[in-house]
């Protein structure tokens, strides 16, 4: 009896042990991304305008593959034309933001059509994503008063401009990004271009060199939330190592 006693106690703690060695994973990556304290690590908010597009899905597979999160500043229209890339994208964990229905340069527009333009895309990401946006970014980062009000919530801007859309170089922007970027940085990028999408795992292997953690624009702020009707464009005070 005592034999089989202690033939049942080391078979569960074997099953025990096989079984914890099984979970631990998923575990302990829910538990670190929860841990993250942009107060006192090193913090990123790379962020993606102008989608979605096709090859957006092939982003979404590099950032699954790597565990990073990111934030998409999406623009209406091509949210009505690639709604379930919009769903993955949430259903992934990564931030939704409204970027305008059509990417007009919202400072020479009526207070109806800015408030039109946000509404629309409003409506778009809602139905793809059941979540409205809770916070907008300006195109071409024009705002001024009528803007600001229209978006009834923060905005939210940039402080690395990669340039990406202008030089459409994968090397150079990865160097940009590894060069430039300092904790509490927000990161403009735009996966409408295949060069971008393509620097996007040497970004954050270089990032993750330099012991940067990838996070939300949420996250970057919290436990704080941003004032709405005002412009942000990094977190660098926050960070006290």
């Amino acid at each position: 009896m005592h034999r089989r006693l202690v033939i049942s106690a080391v078979t569960a703690a074997l099953c025990g042990t096989a079984l914890a060695g099984t979970a631990t994973p998923a575990s302990a990556t829910t538990t670190a991304a929860a841990a993250v304290d942009c107060r006192r690590v090193k913090c990123v908010a790379l962020t993606f305008d102008d989608g979605p597009v096709a090859d957006t899905q092939r982003l979404l597979r590099i950032l699954k593959e790597r565990n990073v999160k990111v934030s998409f500043y999406l623009v209406g229209k091509n949210v009505q034309r690639y709604p379930s890339t919009v769903r993955t994208a949430a259903a992934a964990g990564h931030q939704i933001g409204n970027h305008s229905w059509d990417h007009a340069d919202l400072t020479r527009l009526s207070s109806a059509a800015v408030k039109s333009q946000f509404s629309r895309t409003d409506a778009a990401i809602k139905q793809a994503t059941g979540k409205k946006p809770t916070t907008v970014r300006a195109p071409y980062g024009a705002h001024n008063a009528t803007v600001r009000a229209a978006a009834g919530r923060p905005l939210v801007h940039w402080s690395v401009d990669t340039l990406d859309w202008k030089y459409r170089d994968t090397a150079r922007l990865i160097r940009v990004v590894k060069a430039d970027t300092r904790p509490g940085d927000i990161v403009l990028m735009h996966d409408i271009h295949k060069t971008t999408v393509d620097a996007v795992p040497g970004i954050i292997n270089g990032l993750k060199a330099r012991g940067f953690h990838f996070v939300t624009v949420d996250q970057l702020f919290a436990p704080n939330t941003l004032p709405s009707g005002k412009v942000t464009y990094h977190n660098r005070g926050a960070y006290r190592p």
